[in-house]
């Protein structure tokens, strides 16, 4: 008889498949989780399984990697795990490069969020809704209770979607046919559970908008409109709706909540309506981009002039007109509310248009502002690099490491201050790190390994270098055995 540890390690590996093509099906009324889910998949499983969903995240092209998107979500994102009845667990907040209107949770507290829904979301609370219900799905551990729910008779359909996923990299065609099938097996075994699952994590979001000062109508305002525009679709309905089934049971108890709460009027916040501009910037084509702006500007069609103001200077970026993004991101500094956003732009068209002093001038005001803000200290850095202040922008680097060691961002551009100075091992010491950070050990590994051959570390960095070597090769080797 084949013992758990041995029997779970497939599962593991299928899950991986699983969370990335369906979402998994959400129960309520289950017992506590103790020994009878986590004896299938423990805390340290979905860790692993955590870190290995964002390697792959992390070098998949559909990543937006733009910090200033990816800071605003994660404020929002623990502005509502902080009011939840689970607040002790740490999440990663990503952004999806995906016009399509979806957010899924996947094991580990990673939540990705397509910007097809940040562009689509028409108030900040409904955005929080989403975010919300997603969050109750990790904290509520639906994923640990699926696996304690389906057992063995799941492994199969983990296993085939894992290949499909493999399948996926060479035949999209291929994979996309074995996803449909074991989807087909996967909604006939879940669909007990679903519906609870979904209304669970109605509930807990819906108590976690009211905490954070959200207008809790938002929840039924998107889901309702959700499922009225679902009605226009064929086979392609929303991917949110085809991951998270929607009745009308769970709108009514939406709107039920909504109606017996106190009146609560809330403003959008400027960051939420910058992130929208910024957005709407990168759609299309640079000269589309540039004319969409305009023509909000003009016939004054926004919430914020500030933010249609941002919009304009990102497309204007994007077609290097940079003497009219200077003169409207002097407009822009005019408002009496700048936020940290703001400031980084500025300052990023001032590099641009090749003005370094007026860029360091502002990366230094805003960075002295805004110490918290991680955007612009990694702005102000790039361009101490891009200016060859190799030596300043290493003390400001290590800084900022200091408060952050964890950050993969601060150690690239600590790679590439080191390396501007000579400091080959350092260097190769930094992306190591960052490589381990983005769950990539192999790389981590051969990063390492050069910066020892190259030899020009002191006997201590080259002990420290020794040591992280060994740290990695033993838990890349203790995963390879898993």
């Amino acid at each position: 008889m084949l013992s758990r540890s041995r029997i779970r390690r497939p599962l593991l590996h299928g899950l991986l498949a699983l969370s990335l093509a369906i979402q998994p099906a959400w129960a309520i009324d289950l017992p506590d989780l103790g020994e009878v889910s986590r004896q299938y998949f423990s805390d340290q499983d979905e860790q692993a399984l955590g870190r290995a969903i964002m390697r792959d995240v992390y070098a998949d092209p559909r990543y937006l990697d733009d910090p200033e998107t990816e800071n605003y979500l994660n404020q929002l994102g623990y502005r509502l795990v902080s009011v939840s009845t689970r607040n002790q667990r740490e999440f990663i907040f990503f952004v999806v490069d995906d016009p399509s209107i979806n957010a899924f949770a996947m094991p580990g507290g990673n939540i990705g969020v397509h910007t097809g829904l940040l562009l689509t979301a028409q108030s900040e609370s409904e955005l929080a809704s989403v975010v919300g219900h997603e969050i109750a799905h990790v904290t509520q551990d639906h994923i640990a209770r699926m696996v304690a729910a389906q057992s063995q008779s799941y492994w199969p359909t983990l296993a085939a979607l894992a290949l499909a996923l493999l399948a996926a990299r060479s035949n999209p065609n291929v994979a996309g046919a074995a996803i449909a099938s074991t989807q087909a097996y996967a909604a006939q075994n879940q669909l007990n559970y679903s519906r609870d699952y979904e209304r669970e994590a109605d509930r807990l979001g819906y108590e976690m908008l009211t905490r954070a000062q959200f207008d809790p109508r938002g929840m039924s305002a998107f889901f309702s409109r959700l499922q009225r525009a679902s009605r226009f679709y064929d086979s392609s309905a929303p991917a949110y709706l085809r991951t998270h089934p929607l009745t009308s049971e769970r709108i009514s108890d939406m709107e039920a909540r909504s109606e017996a709460a106190a009146y609560l009027q809330v403003q959008d916040s400027l960051d939420f309506q910058l992130v929208r501009a910024r957005l709407r910037a990168r759609e299309g084509g640079p000269a589309d981009a540039v004319a969409n702006a305009r023509s909000t500007l003009q016939d004054k069609r926004y919430a914020s002039e500030t933010a249609a103001r941002y919009g304009l200077v990102s497309a204007l970026l994007r077609t290097r007109q940079f003497n009219e993004a200077e003169t409207e991101a002097q407009k822009m500094l005019a408002s009496p509310d700048i936020r940290p956003m703001v400031l980084q732009l500025a300052a990023q068209t001032a590099l641009a248009a090749g003005n370094a002093t007026l860029a360091l001038q502002r990366y230094q005001t805003g960075s002295q502002a805004h110490p918290d803000y991680r955007p612009l200290q990694y702005g102000y850095i790039a361009a101490l690099l891009t200016t060859q202040r190799a030596g300043d922008a290493l003390k400001r680097v290590d800084k900022e490491l200091t408060l952050y060691p964890d950050d993969r961002r601060l150690w690239m551009l600590a790679a590439k201050a080191h390396a501007q100075l000579g400091h080959r091992l350092l260097s190769h010491r930094a992306q190591a790190e960052a490589a381990a950070l983005s769950g990539n050990l192999i790389a981590a590994v051969e990063q390492i390994s050069l910066g020892i051959k190259a030899g020009d570390g002191s006997f201590h960095e080259m002990s420290v270098a020794e040591a992280r070597r060994r740290e990695w090769l033993a838990l890349e080797k203790a995963l390879r055995k898993e």
